[in-house]
């Protein structure tokens, strides 16, 4: 006996209903949820009006790629790596970021695509909606906060006991200022919620995340493989749960393991050789590295320190450079979007804007 397989099609013609077809044409619209993502950096740079001149060749200040000119390139023993088989790439990790006083095993360790990946973990795993997180400013355009320039962007830690920042997030980020824990944290001990009652984060801190290194309690920290290993292109980076008390438990663990689940993995062929990377890199590369990037922060410090309405921030490390601008020393422009508008169209110089 054939197999009836008509039941969920529909009607025949004749014993259809006739509607009349109204349709002009498809609409098809995003989600909400696309709709409302908005990158911060991208909106101001697509409502600026950017004409270079014609006559001067065009210099870009607010690429990201430490590699794009050439002068920076990674080290023989980083390429050869991506040739060879792997270990286990979370164990290399772990290895290669136990400090003194600090363990990490292979289970505090979560491999990202990137540190931007690891943020998006570390929002997802930990916040609620409404609640909120507290970071720096001026910083890297997926968060906002306030931060002291005249102090190398420490956080102030005295505004968040106001009554509407009960519920919130602390989090160090290093890019484009550099701002170390030392500075930001003088007191390690006092970040965690399980100190002192006089301390900050006892009152409000849930938690820690930081791009940045100390041993004192439990936080959360990323690590930006790509850039320190000048292959941007890789999307490698990770996450380190620094968890003494086993505070965070096996729920923050699981939660990262089910986010980690929405997409397919990190960079398979960069997972193998990890081990080998972590390993082999000599340490005169990250010197020189350094090196390079010190001087040419030094030079354009120096430079940039005798232009007056212009005060330069001397980074920590980090590959960008923050500018004061004192809009009201150059005549015709009412901020600092402005004046990086004429800087393009005069001299083909493109910088971001950081109001």
């Amino acid at each position: 006996m054939p197999i009836r397989i008509s039941a969920t099609l529909a009607d025949p013609p004749q014993l259809q209903r006739q509607e009349p077809n109204t349709r002009r044409g498809w609409n098809v619209r995003a989600s909400e949820f696309a709709t409302g993502t908005v990158n911060p950096i991208r909106v101001i740079i697509e409502d600026m009006k950017l004409t270079p001149n014609p006559e001067k060749k065009m210099i870009s200040l607010s690429i990201g790629d430490p590699t794009v000119a050439g002068h920076l390139k990674p080290c023989n023993e980083i390429l050869d790596s991506v040739e060879k088989s792997h270990l286990e790439a979370r164990e290399a990790v772990a290895s290669y970021s136990v400090r003194p006083g600090a363990p990490i095993e292979a289970k505090d360790v979560v491999l990202t695509s990137g540190c931007s990946h690891a943020l998006e973990l570390f929002i997802g795993v930990l916040a609620n909606p409404g609640q909120t997180i507290l970071v720096p400013r001026p910083g890297f355009p997926l968060y906002k906060t306030l931060a002291k320039p005249e102090k190398s962007w420490e956080v102030d830690l005295g505004r968040p006991r106001a009554p509407n920042y009960v519920r919130h997030r602390g989090h160090s980020s290093q890019q484009p200022f550099q701002s170390l824990w030392l500075r930001v944290f003088p007191k390690a001990s006092s970040i965690y919620f399980g100190g002192s009652s006089q301390k900050l984060c006892a009152h409000h801190c849930r938690w820690i995340m930081s791009n940045s290194y100390f041993q004192e309690k439990n936080f959360i920290q990323s690590h930006l493989f790509h850039y320190l290993f000048l292959v941007p292109g890789w999307r490698m980076g990770w996450i380190l749960i620094h968890d003494r008390n086993d505070v965070f438990g096996s729920s923050v663990r699981n939660g990262l393991q089910a986010l980690c689940q929405r997409i397919m993995g990190t960079n398979t062929i960069v997972q193998g050789a990890l081990p080998a990377i972590l390993g082999n890199t000599p340490q005169n590369f990250f010197n020189d590295v350094i090196m390079s990037v010190k001087i040419n922060a030094s030079i354009a410090f120096s430079v940039l320190s005798e232009i007056p309405g212009l005060t330069p921030i001397m980074p920590s490390g980090a590959m960008y450079m923050m500018v004061g601008v004192d809009v009201g020393t150059f005549s015709g422009f009412h901020n600092d979007t402005e004046l990086v508008e004429k800087l393009v169209s005069e001299q083909s110089v493109m910088c971001l804007p950081g109001a």
